[in-house]
């Protein structure tokens, strides 16, 4: 198989990444040439990036996908976290249009009927910003863990992501939950609520549950469909091109 040059890259900085700590690891992107951007879905993982980010004004772009289907707690968090960091997290929107086309073909909760009605929601409401909020972008920072789930087991520190032209920055990969509950705590890190009340993974309200004692992390997501890799696309390419359709009439 071909190497690219993004790829070794990726290997070289996978490695360099390695043996820092968590404001090493975002300090040594952020001194990268070129634009790097954190994508934040509020969620406890997240909150631990945007806060050593804020707290040691790193110039890391910090974004949020406001899907239009949050949960109150999660909205309401955005603005709590720019208020205790001193940052901007920039919304995007899914276009109106992209919405509207959608409900007119599968409804406004067709998501419940179909994979591919599912995934055709997760373009408009999330791929489609996303693409608007990295663009231009060289290093995309996330809140990937290992242990988040099976299908993200084996999740680098940094890694090539040659469909979207960037490299992808895991700077929490090897952390555990109790390790980012830790810090929360001992750094005053603003949260969801949410996580409280049974949710450690937290993502547009129709589509979260809480968890039941003894589930996987992310078993509250899209809880109605039975395969274990579940994902929306934002990380797993692969497991959204196998059920989604050519969604351009519709996204």
């Amino acid at each position: 198989m071909t190497t690219s040059p993004r790829d070794a890259t990726a290997k070289a900085l996978n490695e360099a990444l390695e043996g820092l700590d968590l404001a090493g690891r975002l300090a040594f992107v952020a001194e990268l040439e070129g634009r790097a951007v954190f994508t934040t879905s509020l969620g406890i993982e997240d909150q631990v990036i945007t806060a050593a980010i804020g707290t040691n004004d790193l110039s890391i772009e910090v974004a949020t996908l406001q899907t239009g289907r949050l949960f109150n707690e999660t909205v309401a968090l955005i603005d709590k976290t720019e208020e205790t960091y001193g940052i901007l997290i920039k919304r995007f929107h899914p276009e109106s249009a992209d919405v509207d086309a959608y409900t007119a073909q599968y409804g406004a909760n067709g998501f419940y009927d179909s994979v591919e009605a599912r995934h055709a929601c997760c373009d408009v409401r999330k791929l489609k910003p996303l693409a608007r909020a990295l663009e231009g972008a060289g290093y995309w920072v996330t809140g990937l863990r290992r242990g988040q789930s099976g299908n993200r087991a084996t999740t680098p520190f940094a890694e090539a992501d040659n469909e979207r032209g960037l490299i992808k920055i895991n700077p929490l990969a090897d952390w555990d939950i109790e390790t980012i509950r830790a810090y929360v705590v001992e750094n005053g890190v603003p949260v969801n609520p949410l996580h409280a009340r049974g949710y450690p993974s937290i993502g547009c309200e129709p589509c979260t549950r809480a968890i039941k004692p003894g589930e996987p992390e992310r078993a509250g997501r899209w809880w109605w469909e039975n395969d274990e890799k579940r994902e929306c696309g934002l990380h797993v390419p692969e497991a959204a091109t196998s059920a989604i359709p050519n969604t351009s009439n519709v996204a």
